[in-house]
């Protein structure tokens, strides 16, 4: 058991418990799986790209990703049906909470200007956050690095407003920016 589930299991249900006053043990949100997604855009014109980013993403999840192809051709975008345009990986269990745990107190810190994620959810009880390069990250060797890359990452959780998400995030260690 990872130390960031440990510490869900024995402090923050119960601090959520006492905040909300759920009726339920079983209604007590919980964090589903973290989403990491990437959109290849230089992937139509270097192939090389596609290789670099796919070596990136599993170094940084810890598994290997997906890539997603486009359904339809369109012809203003240079775009072709089957073509790879991004990948993903979907974290759960125990790589969800070392990535989780390792994105709070390692990557944060390390953004350029950082003052805590915005407190704006998708309104039903998810969070998504956007990085705008992956140089942040300690698993990349930076001598290897030929482009910077963007990447969403996105926390499914169990709450059902976005109330109950903040809440369960910034427990489990999410630095927000504190509302003045």
């Amino acid at each position: 058991m990872s130390r960031l589930q440990k510490r869900y299991k024995e402090e923050v249900k119960a601090a959520l418990q006492e905040k909300y006053k759920y009726a339920n043990a079983m209604l007590i949100p919980t964090l589903k799986k973290i989403v990491i997604s990437m959109g290849l855009a230089e992937a139509t014109k270097d192939k090389n790209a596609i290789q670099d980013c796919i070596k990136e993403a599993a170094n940084l999840s810890g598994q290997k990703p997906i890539l997603t192809k486009a359904r339809k051709s369109v012809a203003n975008f240079k775009l072709r049906e089957d073509q790879v345009i991004g990948l993903k990986v979907t974290l759960r269990k125990k790589r969800m909470y070392d990535f989780l745990d390792r994105f709070c107190h390692i990557v944060s810190p390390r953004i350029r200007d950082f003052r805590g994620f915005p407190l704006k959810c998708d309104g039903k009880g998810n969070y998504s956050i956007g990085i705008e390069e992956q140089q942040i990250f300690p698993e990349i060797n930076l001598d290897e690095v030929k482009r910077t890359q963007g990447m969403n990452i996105t926390f499914v959780t169990s709450a059902t407003n976005d109330e109950e998400c903040i809440g369960l995030l910034m427990l489990l260690g999410l630095p927000f920016k504190i509302k003045e």
